[in-house]
């Protein structure tokens, strides 16, 4: 099959690419962001990239075209492919069709932990010789890739609630079919397409309604939303965790061990790196899906100490004159100040220097705002860049008094941290985009 595929470039639609290209179809995009690392990751695939949506691609006459949601109606090659009545479809369905279809799908959704979570299943499939295939929205470092497909019948994708297409307006997840089913957790999120926190609840009942009575939903008992989401009707077996009935984690060691019950029952002791509640929490929803495709827990558990994690999760950048620099993804209020928390696990007393890119649509739009102070209130020192954002940031950040500084210019906020910053400090970056090249610039700057 012949397929192009409109905003190949972002990490979804690359992935997606990535998986067409191994499973032997003819793959061609476009998109107006042909930039690093993606243009040259595709390019080395032998995937042919065109800069920008010109209507003249229409030509290009392939079986369909495949259509990204940060495509829209007013796009001139939409338009030219609507006009002449072209095949057209949304990489969900196209995934779901071509590389899902007679799989075990194991998905995992929520607001946060995502990608952690999909990356940690894959891993524990992967050392126990599933050799699962699997998409995820980021570069699980045991892997180096964020896109796989293989000949098992297991695969691990992520599962988003952002919308599917301008044409689909159901959230992608929808599509998936998943045999295994994680929801980590559920809040607000997604301002640009969600109302309101309803509206995402609907989505993910929409999506349990779908799902086999012969598979299983591994859920957080703890959260409220996710509670009364499955409350609105399930069919399908539910495990738990986060709950005294269900999987558990116990308080973790100076090392950053943790136990692992079931039902109460004794499971064994995770041995690894990461760090904070969160990840913990990823890791039982992890084991626990895992088991239902058959691996051992205590497999699983020993499969966690090599983990090695994903890129952008508290991924130590460079150490310059005793200042660490860090890159986190997180860009929630809740995902701050949980990654702040896991920090500040591991450097106990010494100072955490946030800095920050409000850059998501919901953080655009302002509708956390009154959630972003307290979010960043265990750091010593708060740099927020305010640049292309319509709302006061600086008011915003008032409960933090002379500890928090907005800047609408990068190389005036670096210059700041640069300032600030002293030796044993922490320098905690955090953005769901590049930054500017934040982390090298301030490197080099200390």
């Amino acid at each position: 099959m012949r397929i192009h595929i409109l905003g190949i470039c972002g990490t979804f639609m690359g992935g997606v690419a990535a998986l067409a290209r191994a499973s032997g179809h003819q793959v061609t995009g476009c998109d107006a962001n042909v930039y690093p690392p993606m243009n040259s990751q595709l390019a080395a695939l032998g995937i042919n990239l065109i800069e920008g949506y010109g209507a003249d691609q229409a030509m290009l006459n392939p079986d369909v075209f495949v259509i990204g949601n940060v495509v829209s109606r007013g796009n001139p090659l939409v338009e030219e492919i609507l006009k002449l009545g072209l095949p057209y479809t949304s990489g969900p369905h196209w995934l779901a069709e071509h590389v899902l279809a007679g799989k075990w799908v194991l998905a995992v959704a929520g607001t946060h932990g995502k990608t952690t979570t999909a990356a940690l299943l894959a891993w524990i499939l992967e050392a126990a010789g599933l050799n699962p295939g699997f998409l995820i929205g980021g570069v699980p470092e045991n892997f180096g890739v964020s896109a796989r497909e293989t000949a098992s019948p297991f695969f691990v994708i992520e599962a988003d609630e952002y919308d599917t297409a301008f044409f689909d307006k159901r959230s992608k997840f929808i599509h998936y079919r998943a045999r295994t089913t994680i929801l980590n957790n559920l809040e607000y999120d997604h301002a640009d397409i969600f109302p309101d926190l309803a509206a995402i609840e609907t989505q993910f009942h929409h999506w349990v309604r779908t799902l086999s009575g012969d598979g299983l939903i591994v859920a957080n008992g703890a959260d409220a939303n996710l509670v009364r989401v499955l409350e609105q009707g399930c069919w399908t077996p539910v495990e738990h965790f986060a709950v005294d009935t269900g999987w558990q984690a116990g308080p973790p060691s100076a090392e950053g061990r943790f136990a692992v019950n079931l039902n109460g029952a004794p499971q064994g002791v995770v041995k690894w790196d990461l760090l904070g509640r969160h990840n913990q929490l990823n890791a039982l929803a992890a084991l626990a899906a895992a088991r239902h495709a058959g691996v051992p827990v205590a497999q699983g558990i020993t499969a966690l100490a090599g983990f090695k994690n994903v890129k952008r999760r508290l991924e130590v950048r460079g150490t310059v004159h005793g200042i660490t620099v860090y890159d986190d993804f997180a860009h929630h209020p809740t995902a701050i100040r949980e990654t702040i928390a896991a920090l500040r696990s591991k450097v106990h007393g010494a100072r955490i220097l946030a800095v920050l890119e409000p850059r998501s649509n919901s953080m655009r739009l302002g509708v956390m705002k009154d959630s972003l102070a307290l979010s960043l209130a265990d750091a010593q020192h708060v740099f927020c860049y305010t640049g292309g954002i319509g709302w006061d940031v600086q008011a915003a950040l008032t409960p933090l008094g002379m500890h928090a500084e907005g800047y609408a210019d990068l190389e005036a906020l670096i210059a700041a941290v640069a300032r600030t910053a002293c030796v044993g400090d922490h320098v905690l970056v955090m953005s769901n985009g590049g930054f500017g090249g934040i982390h090298d610039k301030l490197l080099t700057r200390l």
